[in-house]
């Protein structure tokens, strides 16, 4: 449901985007709404019937691509692939492979009870101690703070935490995906900083 909107959101800012979906990421939205030429599913990461020696690799090509990676909505399935390094789809393989010299928005969206349970910030810190390559995570580590240490320590991971609202589920509670408009936020701000750099 959000996928359509945040593109037209990043199209409408003049940015140039392409969507990975992994297949249970098109249960939420009609792959119509993009147009074939913009949406890449798992199937195209190997369209052969076998690899040869010189085959573009899709995950490495999307990352010499991109300039910025946004996962919008990071489910708790997609976060714990992250942060154990696992790459069974096009987007952990993509993410994995993400030169982290670019920049990550990262926008978790899942259920309550699943956002607050220890897992998800043991991820979040794993994903953190990744990026800082620190070995643990500071005394104060705690969902409400990741963002802020993220933006301390690992400013090329922006965290947009889940805002309280009824959920997808019919739960009332924090874990819906931030709006639309604050990730193209965050992506207006970081182009505007990239920009002033160079």
């Amino acid at each position: 449901m959000r996928t359509p909107a945040l593109f037209s959101a990043l199209i409408e800012r003049g940015h140039e985007v392409r969507v990975v979906a992994t297949e249970s990421a098109l249960y939420f939205f009609d792959p119509d709404d993009l147009g074939a030429s913009v949406l890449i599913r798992d199937r195209d990461e190997w369209p052969g019937e076998r690899y040869r020696r010189g085959d573009d690799v899709l995950h490495i090509e999307l990352r010499r691509w991109a300039d910025l990676l946004i996962v919008a909505p990071l489910d708790a399935n997609t976060l714990a692939k992250f942060a154990l390094g696992l790459c069974d789809n096009l987007l952990t393989c993509l993410y994995r492979a993400w030169d982290l010299d670019k920049p990550v928005v990262l926008a978790p969206a899942m259920n309550t009870l699943m956002w607050r349970k220890p897992a998800t910030s043991r991820h979040l810190a794993r994903i953190w101690l990744d990026q800082t390559g620190r070995d643990a995570p500071p005394s104060d580590w705690s969902l409400d703070a990741a963002p802020d240490l993220f933006a301390l320590h690992a400013p090329r991971t922006i965290l947009i935490p889940p805002q309280a609202k009824r959920l997808a589920c019919g739960d009332v509670g924090v874990g819906a995906m931030a709006e639309v408009a604050v990730v193209a936020e965050a992506v207006r701000a970081w182009s505007e900083r990239s920009a002033t750099a160079e």
